[in-house]
This record gives structure tokens, C-alpha cells and sequence, in this order.
């Protein structure tokens, strides 16, 4: 056989082309990875997602990290001064340009004008759990002070020295001791209240200082005071003040200050029981002034229709009763009053009174509907003190929470337990407002801005 036509190359055709190069410029870098064997793929994918994760993160902490930088950054202040104690520090109060502070071992005073401690008063060696300081001008103030033991120590600070006054609470009797629940003085220190309790019982005694008598005397004997209170210098370069052993003020044998005198002795209304009354006119006669309201004594419902109509209540609400637990109804225990400034619910038209200067107290009493005011010049009109009856009685709708009183004295803040706050204007006498909350919610402290 012979062949026709002679050998030759043939032409290139794009089947002869070699696989590996085929649509190598299409194909993505990233899939090379692919051609690797399983061990290292697997590998390879952990580490991708570990490093997109850390991306992640670090893009929302730029996007946190910018957004601080947007909003306004408070200020940062550092102290001035430091003063160190080597006893524990337990409270504090400032009064003028001075700063007491209490321990666990008597009082102590600092100078805020020159930072330099003053004095220190551990005569009693009783630890000072809370402190009440007001100026009363011509560098004299006066301090109340509560002990570890509920007692209240009534100091006038004159002269960078203390003057122990009275301990307002001290009984001969330790069982027959109360104790301190809440200490008050009013604006300017012309009175002072404290919340007391017994075994059983709770009661307010506000008392009237007599701060022009005191600065009398302390103007009297200021060259005597400044020869005592000598003051150790403990001043440090970087601003460190430590009390080691400041000089003790005791109480100046030579001068002797008029004691603070009982006005008021308030206590909680009693509950409301049957009548003793035989007809209404007897009811009618116990009752002074028809224009305001009273506590609710005089009235004529008898033992029995309270007995009958709380059994009715009873049987009616029995599941709601006993799921509850209903106590019953107790002498409440703690207070809340405050001092206030002359207005027309509080003073008389014929009486003459300082604007700047407490004429009455308002009190209330742990569940109890009504907001009670006294006027302070209750004990010169001969009422017994074990029987004092408030002179403006306003009722509120559910028992009172807690209570605020602004600045200018004018407005009264009443929290209820219903979550309902009440502005009173207390010049005029009449609420300016009433605010319902949540009914879930439970007002604990309210405050006037």
C-alpha cells in the first residue's frame, strides 16, 4: 500500500490546548486555595473566619470610639485637698467656711478657707453617726450630733472651739431611753427637731433655740475662746492634712449658755375608735373653729358600727384579705415634718412675724392620710403637750409616702402611696396640681428643683 499524501504537522485546534492554562486570566486568585488538600482547606477556612471576626470587632470599636468623641464629655475634677483621719470618718456637714466632720471617736472641724484642721472635741469618746450644722453669724454655729447610741448632742462651735450645750435626749433611766430617728434645723438655726422613739411609741419634740442669747455670750467672752482653741499646723506640701493629735476644746468652765427650751411635743394620731359622745351637741362643743378640718375624733359613730361594718368588709373581701396578709392598724412609728415660713394658712392677721424665721411645723405620720401643721407658739396658749392638736388638718386621698417643701417655703410637695403627687401652694392653701404615676410604681423620696 502506498499512501496517498505525505505526513505532515497538523494545525493547531483549541481541543489540543493544555488544560492547566485554560481561562487562566478569568479565574479568581482566591480559588487556587481549592486545589489544596482537605487537612489545610479546612485550616484555611478557620483562619479566614477568625480574621473577619477580629475585622468585625475592631470596625464597631471605631464606630463606638467615634461616637464618644461626638457626645459632650463631663468634666473631671480632682481634689484641691485631702484630709486624712485616723479614726473613721462617719459623716460630715458644712457650715460656712468651715467643715465637721464625725468619727468614730468624737468631732472634728476643718478650716475650708486655709485647709488646716481646727479642733476636735472626743470628750465622751462616742462614736458620731450624723451631723446637723447651721450658721448662726458672727462665726458662731450650732451642731447637732447623733452617737452610736441614738443621743443627740446639742454643740455651739465658736472660735474654732466646741461648747457642749445640752444632750436633749439624756435619761437617768437607760430604760426609759429613746432614741434618734431624724434631726432637723430650721433655716437660720432658730429651731431645732428631733424624731424620737421608745419601746413602743414615737414622738417629735421641737425645741427653740436661743442663738441671740449665745451670740451675746460668745461676744462677751471671745478673748477668753481665743486663747483656748490653739490650732496644730499638719500642713503638707502636695496638699495632705493628717488629724493625729489636734488640740481638744473642752467645755469653757467660765461661760455658761441658756439651754435650749421645749416648745412642741407632737405625737401620732391614735386610731379612730367609737364615740364617747351621747348626742351631737356634745360632739358639737368639742369642736373650736368650724372653718378647718380636724383629725376625725369627734364624730358619732359607735363601737358597734365600726364592729359591724368592718365584719361586713371582711366577709365581703376574704380571698383579697388573706392573700394580702392585713394587719391591723397600728401607732405608726416614724415621721416626716418639716419647718415652715410664715403664710396665710399659718399665721393670724393680727400676728406679727419675720419673714425669714419658721412659724409652724408640718408632720406625717407612716400610713396616714393627713398632712398636720402646727404653729410653733402653741405652748403659750396653755395646750398640754400630751394633748396638742394640729392647728391645719389636710387630708389626702391615700396615706402619704413622703413629702418635700421648696426653698422659698411656699410650695408643699405630697407623694401618696397611689403614686399621685400633689403641689400645694401653701400661701394661699389651695393644690396647684395633681400628677398620677404608674400605679405599679411606689414613690420613696421627692425633691423640688
Amino acid at each position: 500500500n502506498t499512501r496517498k499524501h505525505p505526513l505532515g504537522i497538523p494545525p493547531p485546534s483549541e481541543k489540543d490546548w493544555p488544560k492547566d492554562e485554560e481561562d487562566f486570566f478569568l479565574l479568581d486568585p482566591d480559588r487556587e486555595r481549592d486545589a489544596l488538600p482537605q487537612p489545610f482547606r479546612m485550616i484555611n477556612k478557620l483562619v479566614m473566619q477568625v480574621f473577619e471576626s477580629a475585622m468585625e470587632i475592631i470596625e464597631r470599636r471605631e464606630t463606638l470610639r467615634e461616637a464618644q468623641k461626638v457626645k459632650v464629655q463631663p468634666q473631671k475634677c480632682f481634689p484641691t485637698a485631702e484630709f486624712q483621719v485616723t479614726e473613721r470618718a462617719n459623716c460630715l456637714a458644712a457650715s460656712g467656711k468651715y467643715v465637721f466632720v464625725g468619727l468614730s471617736g468624737g468631732l472634728a472641724a476643718f478650716n475650708t478657707c486655709d485647709c488646716k484642721d481646727v479642733c476636735a472635741w472626743d470628750a465622751a469618746k462616742t462614736e458620731i453617726c450624723a451631723i446637723h450644722a447651721m450658721d448662726l453669724g458672727k462665726e458662731c454655729h450650732v451642731l447637732l450630733a447623733v452617737d452610736e447610741m441614738g443621743l443627740v448632742w446639742l454643740f455651739c462651735f465658736h472660735k474654732e472651739s466646741f461648747l457642749l450645750v445640752k444632750i436633749l435626749n439624756e435619761a437617768e433611766d437607760i430604760s426609759q431611753r429613746s432614741t434618734c430617728v431624724e434631726e432637723v434645723l430650721s433655716r437660720g438655726g432658730d429651731y431645732a427637731g428631733i424624731l424620737l422613739q421608745g419601746n413602743t411609741k414615737a414622738w417629735l419634740e421641737i425645741y427653740q433655740l436661743p442663738k441671740d442669747s449665745w451670740l451675746a455670750e460668745m461676744e462677751k467672752n471671745a478673748e477668753g475662746l481665743a486663747c483656748t482653741g490653739r490650732r496644730s499646723s499638719s500642713l503638707s506640701e502636695a496638699g495632705t492634712f493628717l488629724l493625729q493629735e489636734l488640740p481638744v476644746s473642752a467645755i469653757q468652765a467660765d461661760i455658761e449658755l441658756d439651754l435650749p427650751v421645749l416648745l412642741l411635743t407632737v405625737r401620732p394620731p391614735k386610731p379612730i375608735t367609737g364615740t364617747v359622745f351621747k348626742d351631737p351637741l356634745d360632739a358639737l362643743k368639742e369642736v373650736d373653729d368650724d372653718s378647718i378640718l380636724g383629725l376625725g375624733y369627734n364624730h358619732l359613730i359607735k363601737d358597734s358600727q365600726w364592729e359591724l361594718q368592718e365584719a361586713i368588709f371582711c366577709s365581703t373581701y376574704r380571698e383579697y384579705l388573706e392573700a394580702e396578709g392585713v394587719t391591723k392598724e397600728e401607732i405608726p412609728r416614724h415621721g416626716t415634718f418639716h419647718f415652715l415660713l410664715p403664710s396665710r394658712i399659718l399665721m393670724g392677721p393680727e400676728m406679727e412675724v419675720q419673714p425669714d424665721i419658721p412659724v409652724g411645723i408640718g408632720v406625717h405620720w407612716d400610713g396616714n392620710h393627713n398632712f398636720c401643721l402646727y404653729l410653733l407658739n402653741n405652748s403659750l396658749m396653755g395646750k398640754a403637750d400630751s394633748d396638742l392638736m394640729p392647728d391645719v388638718v389636710w387630708p389626702c386621698a391615700a396615706p402619704i409616702a413622703c413629702s418635700a417643701v421648696s426653698s422659698c417655703s411656699r410650695y408643699l410637695a405630697l407623694a401618696g402611696e397611689d403614686a399621685t403627687i400633689t403641689i400645694w401652694d401653701k400661701h394661699l392653701g389651695y393644690p396647684l396640681s395633681v400628677t398620677a404615676i404608674l400605679e405599679e410604681r411606689f414613690i420613696r423620696t421627692i425633691h423640688f428643683l
